[in-house]
C-alpha cells in the first residue's frame, strides 16, 4: 500500500466528532486507573471518553495535524470552560460568543494551531463540531436528501419512544418506503460517499457492494429500540445532535474529563511511531484504521502494534466493510469472541460489521 500521506489530502478536517460508540469502547479495553493508551485522535472526542477511566496516559495519534489542532482546541476548551460552556463554544447549543471566548484562549495554543484556526474562523463562528467533512456529507443528507424523502414528524416518530414491536412495525410500515430505499443507496453509494464523505482511498479496499451494506446495517439499527438514543444516528437523521450528545460531554462524564484532561498528549505521525516515543502501552483504540491497508500491510502494522503492547494488554478495533481481525495471523493475540460480539449488539455506530476486541497473551 502506498503511504496514505502521499495520496490522502491531510490539509482538511474530515471528522469534526468521532463516529464510533465509546462506551463499547470503555467496556471493550476495561480501562484501569494508571494504565497507558494510545488511542487514534480522529476529533478527539473518544480519546476524551477514555480519561473518563482515570488513565496516567492517553496518547491520541493522527497523520493529520489538521485533526490534531482540532484536539488540541477541543483539549484547551475543556480545560478552561465548565460543561456549560463548552458545549455552547463547540456548537452542541446556540452562541454568539464563540469568537469571543476563542480569542481569549488562543495564545495558549501552539503556533501552528493558533494559526490554522485564525484562517478558519468562521468554523469556530458556527460550532466546530459542524467543520469536518463527514458532518457536511451528513448534513447533506438530513437537510437536502431526508426531506425528499420523509417530513420532520415522521423522522422525530421515528425516534420516539416505543416497544420493540412498535419500533418494527413503524419502520416497515411508514419508513421503509421505495423513496427511502431508492435515494438512501444511491446518497451512500462507493461514488457519492468517496466524493462527499470519506477519501476514496479508504474505500480501496472494499470488495462487497457499498451501498447495500449501508443500508442492511441500517435496516437493522433503524427497525429496532437501539436507535432511539443514538447520538450518531440523531446527527445523521437531523444534521445535529439535539439533546443526544456524545459521551464525553455528558454531565457527570466531561467533569472527569477534564479534571485528567492533562493526561493526553497529541502526537503525529503512524500509531507504531508513537511506541518508541512512549513505551509499551496497556491498551490501544484503532478506529478502523486497518480498512484502509491492503493485507500485507495490515499484517505488518499490526503486528508492530501487538509487540508494543503489555502483557494481557488489549486493542481495539472496528470492521466497517473490509475484515481485518489481528488473531487470525498473529498468535501472541487472542480474539475475545463473546465480549466483541455481545458488545457489538450494543454498538451506537450501526454502520460498522463488527466491533473487535483482542488480548494478548
Amino acid at each position: 500500500m502506498s503511504d496514505l500521506r502521499n495520496t490522502v489530502d491531510f490539509s482538511i478536517i474530515r471528522y469534526a466528532n468521532c463516529w464510533e460508540d465509546p462506551l463499547v469502547l470503555i467496556k471493550g479495553l476495561d480501562v484501569k486507573a494508571g494504565e497507558k493508551i494510545l488511542s487514534i485522535a480522529s476529533a478527539g472526542d473518544n480519546s476524551f471518553s477514555l480519561l473518563s477511566g482515570d488513565p496516567e496516559l492517553v496518547v491520541a495519534v493522527d497523520l493529520s495535524a489538521a485533526q490534531l489542532y482540532l484536539v488540541e482546541l477541543k483539549m484547551l476548551a475543556i480545560k478552561n470552560m465548565e460543561r456549560e460552556e463548552y458545549i455552547k463554544f463547540a456548537g452542541f447549543f446556540p452562541s454568539d460568543k464563540r469568537i469571543v471566548i476563542f480569542n481569549s484562549l488562543k495564545d495558549k495554543l501552539s503556533a501552528e494551531a493558533k494559526q490554522y484556526w485564525e484562517h478558519n474562523a468562521e468554523a469556530i463562528e458556527d460550532g466546530i463540531i459542524y467543520f469536518g467533512k463527514f458532518e457536511k456529507y451528513f448534513q447533506m443528507f438530513s437537510s437536502r436528501i431526508l426531506p425528499w424523502i420523509h417530513r420532520k414528524k415522521t423522522v422525530d416518530a421515528l425516534l420516539k419512544p416505543k416497544s420493540a414491536d412498535q419500533q418494527k412495525e413503524f419502520y416497515e410500515s411508514k419508513w421503509n418506503s421505495f423513496r427511502w430505499r431508492f435515494f438512501f443507496k444511491v446518497f451512500f453509494s462507493r461514488y457519492v460517499m468517496g466524493k462527499y464523505g470519506r477519501d476514496p482511498e479508504f474505500l480501496k479496499e472494499v470488495k462487497i457492494p457499498v451501498s447495500q451494506f449501508i443500508f442492511e446495517q441500517a435496516e437493522k439499527h433503524l427497525s429496532s429500540v437501539h436507535c432511539l438514543e443514538n447520538f450518531i444516528l440523531h446527527f445523521n437523521l437531523n444534521g445535529n445532535f439535539g439533546n443526544v450528545l456524545p459521551h464525553y460531554v455528558q454531565p457527570g462524564v466531561y467533569e472527569k474529563v477534564r479534571k485528567n484532561i492533562d493526561r493526553l498528549t497529541l502526537f503525529k505521525g503512524y500509531a507504531g511511531q508513537a511506541i518508541p516515543a512512549f513505551g509499551k502501552f496497556h491498551k490501544m483504540n484503532l478506529s478502523n484504521i486497518f480498512e484502509y491497508m491492503d493485507k500485507n500491510t495490515f499484517e505488518n502494522v499490526s503486528n508492530e502494534l501487538v509487540d508494543g503492547l503489555e502483557a494481557n494488554g488489549r486493542i481495539a478495533c472496528w470492521n466497517l466493510m473490509v475484515p481485518r481481525k489481528i488473531s487470525a495471523h498473529n498468535t501472541k493475540i487472542e480474539f475475545l469472541k463473546p465480549l466483541s460480539e455481545n458488545l457489538k449488539t450494543e454498538d451506537k455506530g450501526f454502520f460498522y460489521s463488527k466491533f473487535i476486541i483482542e488480548e494478548k497473551k
